[in-house]
């Protein structure tokens, strides 16, 4: 029996290994030269990235990530997930490429977004796959069957800005089909590992570090603080960096926060770059269990007037299950939240194009 169990344990071991270091989605590995170059980052510490805030995200134990995986997995969660595919408005090559009015947005569920400014068309962590997962067996479906338009027939674009590395942000399958009608990604330190494994040139990938700037055909991406973590393996933890987002024009500032615990780094946020025309703000797969790395939608609200946005959207939901709550509790407990602390929020439906002009309209119940 215990021969069994020995060889049961090598030949997981064996796969896990074999699985990640050939199967690509994983992305690449950050290497010494690389770390060296990121010891000069004030967030970078004994060879991993940091928060401002102590112990975050928290140290566990194996017996302790078990535990929480067990729950996840199994834990039957009512409403988890919507009874019947969501419905997604459309939109095509041609709205998309002959577009040349005002600052739109085009919202994908979850954290994706089109942003058509000034001309450029941007993408926002273009999570277009199926299962934010590394392999299809290994995480649930989109809450949607379709998208507002096929990543196939997306026009050229001008830049990809993504948060973090993690599978729900960062997908293997989208930037594969991708990639070659990009002229720049724009990523936080490290992130350019995984894109350079997918066979992005170098040469179209801009690294930053928090506070950092720059200038993209007259815009300006800064790279801002967020108070997360990173890794798409079990060994490569916390080696790369997460961020949100500051885009801004000569008259339109957007603030993007990718995910992100509630701390002070948001009021920093709003006092440097505010006050923000609009503000996406991460509201979902929160969890008692891990407070510090994803908001509660009455903390979403809060951040929404800290970074000093005129008005604020929640994103980072209706797409994926990703925690044990209903799939409907971000958005109902945020809406109740925004209207107590009197802060205009938008809520619009998959597809729906954002007009930054007419905010806050788009005030619809579409979940209900």
């Amino acid at each position: 029996m215990l021969l069994a169990i020995v060889a049961l344990v090598v030949i997981l071991v064996v796969s896990y290994f074999a699985f990640v270091n050939f199967y690509p989605s994983f992305g690449g590995d950050v290497t010494k030269e690389m770390k060296l170059e990121y010891a000069n980052s004030p967030n970078y510490k004994d060879g991993k990235f940091i928060n401002t805030k102590n112990d975050v995200p928290k140290k566990m134990s194996f017996g302790e990530t078990m535990a929480i995986a067990r729950k996840f997995f199994f834990t039957k969660v009512p409403n988890g997930r919507p009874e019947e595919d969501l419905t997604v408005q459309k939109i095509d090559s041609t709205q998309i490429a002959t577009y040349s009015n005002g600052t739109r947005m085009v919202w994908f569920g979850h954290s994706s977004f089109l942003l058509q400014m000034e001309g450029k068309n941007i993408l926002l962590d273009p999570m277009l796959g199926d299962v934010p997962a590394p392999h299809p067996w290994l995480g649930g479906k989109r809450f949607t069957n379709g998208l507002p338009i096929a990543i196939e027939k997306l026009p050229a674009v001008d830049a990809v800005v993504i948060s973090h590395d993690h599978y729900d942000h960062l997908d293997y399958s989208t930037i594969k089909t991708l990639k070659d009608r990009v002229e720049m990604f724009y990523v936080p330190l490290g992130v350019g590992v995984h894109l350079e494994a997918w066979d992005v040139p170098k040469e179209r990938i801009k690294e930053l570090d928090w506070w950092d700037e720059v200038s993209f055909k007259g815009l300006t991406f800064a790279c801002t603080p967020a108070q997360h973590f990173s890794g798409r393996k079990m060994d490569n933890g916390q080696s790369t960096l997460w961020a949100s987002w500051v885009i801004q024009s000569q008259t339109e500032r957007l603030f993007f926060s990718g995910d992100s615990g509630y701390g002070p780094h948001f009021k920093e946020i709003g006092e440097k770059y505010g006050p923000f025309n609009f503000a996406m703000m991460e509201c979902g797969q929160y969890n008692e269990l891990w407070p510090d790395i994803h908001m509660f939608p009455e903390e979403t609200a809060q951040a929404g007037i800290d970074v000093q946005a005129t008005a604020i959207m929640p994103i980072h939901w209706g797409a994926f299950k990703l925690a044990l709550h209903d799939w409907t509790d971000p958005i109902e407990r945020v809406v109740r939240k925004a209207d107590e602390l009197q802060i205009p929020l938008v809520t619009p439906e998959i597809g729906e194009p954002i007009l930054i002009e007419e905010l806050p309209g788009h005030t619809g119940t579409w979940w209900k």
